[in-house]
């Protein structure tokens, strides 16, 4: 792996192992996650000696833009990163008054198949190792010269799909020693893989957990999500509910609006009826069209309506704030681009 996967006890273990003393793997921690460096050479307290076996044998997974696109607004910037391998991957910096969130991926591309994403157009490249997943945030805080404050892994993939650089990710970003970023200022999404949530809620981790739901019923969410044939609606709620149960955490349910498809009154309160005694967030979100797909997003009106109905059946429920809608805000857009023009897809 890159050395940017790697915990302070396991950089102890590499400096034991080159002869020196166990003090310089909290050092090259240090280095690596807390000052974010790109170098071996930077690291000018490490002997000479132990940077060059270094070199010679781990890697940094520093990243390259290749392309950046920045709203009108200047509260969104959406990163096209080269990794060193030449494949490439996206993530999306917002501004709030709260501080600086990033959406990072956790894969190149998804083999989830959802038909509404530009993500899974090409499928699944390869997973991410958690240096890479950590390289977005500290290259962004890099470019920005600001910190970054909260973390979504909600970009291109599908995170539970990469479970275990996801939890590597997650300790590391979270590390006291490192960039300390709050648990509880963390989010994952997940179409829903009820195994992986499982083993997710063993962790004890204070993440938020985001599904994406998308529909009301099995019948709907089979037309635009594959994962549903697998993994029923009443199985996520059921595993959402023992994910509560066992981290106290409340869950989010990401709902995309579709023109037509989820989006009419009698979804709304099927979704209602369904939600009733659960602990969870539904977050309404305007649909960033993809051209090579056919749903279309649905009208302000009908989103409207469709967040007065959960309210008046007490569900928590916002509309995700439109960010970046004057550029390639959607998942995979900028990548399929790219490539695209490019000539490599």
């Amino acid at each position: 792996m890159d050395i940017r996967s790697y915990g302070e006890e396991e950089l102890t273990e590499i400096a034991e192992i080159f002869g020196e003393k166990s003090f310089r793997g909290k050092q090259l921690f240090d280095w690596i996650h807390g000052k974010q460096a790109v170098s071996f050479d930077e690291m000018s307290n490490l002997p000479a000696g132990f940077r060059e076996k270094l070199k010679e044998t781990y890697p940094i997974s520093t990243l390259k833009i290749v392309d950046k696109q920045v709203a009108k607004s200047r509260d969104t910037a959406k990163y096209l990163f080269a990794l060193p391998d030449g494949n490439v991957i996206e993530s999306v910096w917002m501004k709030y008054h709260h501080g600086n969130s990033v959406c990072i991926s956790s894969q190149i591309g998804c083999r989830m198949g959802c038909t509404f994403c530009a993500s899974t157009l090409m499928g699944l490249e390869r997973s991410l190792t958690a240096g890479e997943m950590l390289s977005q945030i500290y290259e962004i805080q890099r470019e920005t010269g600001e910190r970054v404050s909260n973390v979504i892994v909600m970009g291109m993939g599908e995170p539970l799909d990469n479970y275990d650089n996801l939890v590597r990710f997650i300790r590391l970003i979270s590390s006291d020693k490192g960039i300390c970023i709050s648990q509880r200022n963390i989010t994952v999404s997940t179409c829903g893989l009820t195994e992986r949530i499982r083993d997710l809620m063993k962790e004890h981790f204070q993440i938020t957990l985001a599904i994406s739901l998308h529909a009301p019923n099995d019948e709907i969410r089979k037309q635009t999500m594959p994962v549903a044939k697998k993994h029923s609606i009443e199985e996520i709620f059921q595993v959402c509910r023992e994910y509560f149960e066992v981290t106290g955490r409340r869950i989010t349910f990401e709902y995309s609006m579709i023109r037509g498809v989820n989006d009419r009154e009698e979804h709304a309160k099927e979704l209602a009826r369904r939600c009733k005694g659960q602990n969870c967030h539904i977050n309404l979100i305007p649909l960033n069209e993809v051209k090579e797909r056919n749903c279309l997003r649905s009208e302000d009106s009908d989103i409207q309506r469709f967040k007065i109905i959960l309210e008046k059946n007490r569900i928590n429920v916002t509309i995700r704030r439109e960010m970046g809608s004057d550029i390639d805000a959607a998942c995979g857009q900028l990548r399929k681009k790219f490539l695209s023009r490019t000539g490599k897809n």
